[in-house]
């Protein structure tokens, strides 16, 4: 791998890529690390520390939460945002068909997206202000300073969204998850290494049970990735002139896992919000609403069994909802058919869509209940073994794999076009 590495990084086109990425992700690290004024490090880092589901936070901000920091907020409203235009696609025919309008329809709804992002950015960043106010983290604001701290965030929010979209257009990767993958990568380590200090100092051998589970599970997750089934696809020879031309056999590959990692971001993301509406509702002087409050941080604490069931039937949904939103058997059915195409004892058109469909089904079943055990195991293990952190180092082991995965693909694909250029030229 080290030696395809060296070879790509000799291609000039895909050296300023990797280049360029790496200097749009020390950028997003420069700024996590960029703290607003006005914030008790000590009091906010003892907070962290007895709070798991704001280390999770912490993680998708690559420490830019525990810090405080001007992307303080992280990807998480663009995230939200994300999720949100999705779901009207079901509710709304008028996006759903944007949507399927090709490159302008993405586009529109990418505008949506980013318009939707702002009142969500907004509205956390006051939410965070008064969670740590109360708690003395953060000293209180005029309501000047109140606003100008609430845009501050917001415009962070916004600066990482449009570095994502400028790593997708100019550099390695998907822009989006590369500042996540960045952001877990930062924090990973030291989360996976107090974690190993706490087993090592119960038992040895549990140090080394979690040391084996972690390279179980990275190895179950390259192999899910790669699975695919391929299903055989026959052309038949037209007649062009005098001459035979096209026919042949080539192979239709069906992924187990066709979402990647955005099942899994989705699906954090969204058990992340009663948790903080729940902090939040806690100051009101309402008996009922504090009531309310306590029952949403209880019922979504990352280490009760509610939280862990729903956590896997959200993974399993958005798995089966990315695949159909990025895999439409229809279209697949008739690209085949147009060009003379059939699978083998399936006739062309309706037919095809339906075997399509499934097949993709039950494949998927497989991959969307792998994906959601492989998120829920690690909140399973520290409930069994009482170490905290297993959560947070077993999500952000999976972001990580996945999006280098995703990444080699991409350079690899590079790799491939360049050749065929030097060939044709």
């Amino acid at each position: 791998m080290f030696k395809f590495l060296a070879e790509a990084f000799k291609v000039r086109d895909i050296r300023r890529k990797i280049l360029f990425t790496l200097f749009i992700l020390a950028s997003f690290r420069l700024l996590a690390h960029t703290p607003v004024p006005g914030v008790e490090t000590a009091a906010l880092k003892e907070f962290f520390q007895a709070n798991q589901l704001l280390g999770m936070l912490d993680l998708f901000s690559g420490g830019g939460l525990q810090n405080f920091s001007v992307v303080t907020l992280g990807l998480n409203p663009y995230i939200n945002a994300s999720i949100i235009l999705q779901l009207l696609q079901m509710v709304f025919p008028k996006l759903e068909e944007l949507s399927k309008e090709g490159e302008y329809g993405r586009e529109r709804i990418n505008v949506y997206t980013r318009f939707l992002t702002l009142p969500l950015a907004a509205l956390q960043a006051y939410g965070f202000y008064f969670l740590f106010m109360r708690q003395g983290v953060v000293h209180p604001l005029t309501p000047l300073g109140v606003v100008s701290l609430v845009i501050t965030l917001t415009a962070g929010t916004l600066l990482l969204v449009w570095l994502g979209e400028q790593i997708t257009e100019y550099g390695l990767g998907n822009g989006i998850s590369m500042l996540i993958f960045a952001g877990i990568l930062g924090r990973t380590p030291l989360t996976l290494a107090q974690v190993a200090v706490n087993l090592r100092a119960e038992n040895f051998f549990s140090f080394l049970a979690f040391l084996g589970f972690g390279l179980l599970v990275i190895a179950a997750i390259i192999y899910i990735d790669e699975g695919a089934r391929q299903l055989p696809v026959q052309y038949a020879k037209r007649i062009r002139g005098q001459q035979l031309s096209g026919g042949g056999e080539t192979h239709l590959p069906l992924k187990i896992n066709s979402a990647g990692v955005i099942p899994i971001i989705f699906g954090v993301s969204l058990m992340m919000i009663p948790g903080t509406v729940g902090r939040y509702l806690d100051a009101v002087p309402q008996p009922w609403v504090q009531k309310l409050a306590g029952w949403l941080v209880t019922f979504f604490d990352p280490a009760s069994t509610s939280y862990i069931a729903l956590y896997f039937v959200l993974v399993v949904a958005f798995t089966y909802f990315y695949t159909a939103v990025t895999f439409n058997p229809e279209k697949v059915a008739e690209d085949i058919k147009k060009y003379g195409g059939f699978i083998p004892g399936i006739r062309p058109g309706r037919p095809t869509a339906d075997y399509l469909n499934y097949i993709l089904t039950r494949i998927t079943l497989a991959g969307a209940v792998f994906l959601g055990l492989i998120a829920v195991l690690p909140s399973i293990l520290q409930n069994l073994s009482g170490v905290a952190g297993l959560s947070i180092g077993g999500t952000g082991v999976l972001i990580v794999v996945s999006v280098i995965l995703e990444t080699l693909k991409q350079l690899e694909s590079l790799m491939v076009m360049r050749d065929y250029e030097g060939f044709l030229s």
